[in-house]
């Protein structure tokens, strides 16, 4: 495995990362335990979670995903593991998360409510990396990083970093973390892969002018860029199950799986036959490769899909391959909207 530096931090990272999202709803805690330990054995060390999960939201299975990370990590050499984490935002916006009512916040009393709860299911007496889940754009960051700069100094959190954030989110944490002395987010957590570029708009030049790194998550586009919904909808699969959910979880597997995406998956599957990899191996690939990128969150439901995607950690790609995947994504600009 090769690693990366997060941000202006001292950790130091596997440029691939474990996603556990499924853990404790799709992902049952055997199955779970079995993937940790194999990506453990495969030499992963940084893991990322977070108070919510496990995905779609749900009140039936939130906090499970921690709890089951807790239990494999207490069993574990803790100093081994890099664990991110993250708290939810505010519940005022795009839903109302099943966490403390739906009543969330980026205040210092819902951080100061989160960290312990997160600390207990995780079974461990610090957090590596604390990301605000997504962002609340009305409040005032200041608020958000003092409350956070305190964990920081009683030694629960060791660094900080924000999720779902935009350009200009990420320019003003930035400005206030400087502006008062207070601890910066050395990270940001977006969707960022193949069908999905548009981080490259503005937030790849600030992460790299600002010494920040992007954690992208759905580096395989949510699943489409394994090719499994090139003939349809499989069953089991992420976004087949999401159509049953209601109209918010509609509306996501319709923005992943579409027309455009699709057309990207297929094309960009011959490509990876003839340099001898897999599709998603390639693509997950991709991600780390980005030098603003410091590790590439994947998500995995059986060993076996873990398998598949292991070998990304050893490819390499020459720049006329790099050109011709360039060239499919011009042909099909900006897939999820």
């Amino acid at each position: 495995m090769n690693r990366k530096r997060i941000g202006k931090s001292s950790l130091v990272v596997t440029d691939l990362c474990l996603g556990t999202m499924t853990f404790g709803s799709t992902c049952e805690e055997a199955e779970a335990f079995r993937i940790l330990d194999r990506s453990a054995e495969a030499g992963i060390d940084f893991l990322d979670t977070a108070e919510i999960y496990a995905v779609p939201p749900d009140e039936r299975w939130v906090f499970e995903t921690e709890k089951i990370v807790g239990k494999w990590l207490a069993k574990q050499d803790r100093d081994r593991f890099i664990v991110a984490t993250k708290f939810c935002g505010p519940g005022h916006g795009w839903f109302a998360p099943p966490v403390r009512n739906g009543k969330t916040g980026v205040d210092r009393h819902h951080i100061r409510v989160a960290i312990e709860g997160s600390l207990k299911r995780l079974q461990t007496d610090y957090i590596d990396l604390y990301q605000t889940h997504w962002p609340d754009h009305e409040f005032e960051y200041e608020q958000t990083l003092e409350a956070l700069t305190e964990l920081v100094d009683e030694g629960k959190v060791r660094y900080l970093g924000s999720s779902n954030e935009t350009a200009w989110g990420v320019m003003k944490a930035e400005a206030v973390a400087n502006a008062h002395g207070l601890r910066r987010y050395d990270s940001v957590q977006n969707n960022y892969s193949l069908v999905n570029r548009r981080f490259e708009d503005a937030l790849a030049d600030i992460c790299r002018r600002e010494q920040i790194s992007l954690l992208p998550y759905s580096p395989l586009g949510g699943g489409v860029l394994t090719g499994k919904y090139n003939e349809g909808w499989p069953d089991g699969a992420r976004f087949t199950t999401y159509r049953t959910f209601g109209p918010r979880q509609l509306k996501q597997s319709e923005r992943f799986v579409n027309e455009k995406s699709k057309a990207v998956a297929r094309e960009l599957a011959p490509l990876a036959a003839e340099a001898g990899w897999s599709l998603a191996a390639m693509c997950l690939a991709w991600t780390r490769h980005r030098d603003f990128v410091a590790s590439s969150i994947f998500g995995v439901n059986t060993v076996a899909q873990l398998e598949e995607l292991l070998p990304a950690g050893d490819i390499d790609f020459d720049e006329d391959l790099l050109a011709k995947i360039d060239e499919v994504c011009a042909r099909h600009l900006y897939p999820l909207g």
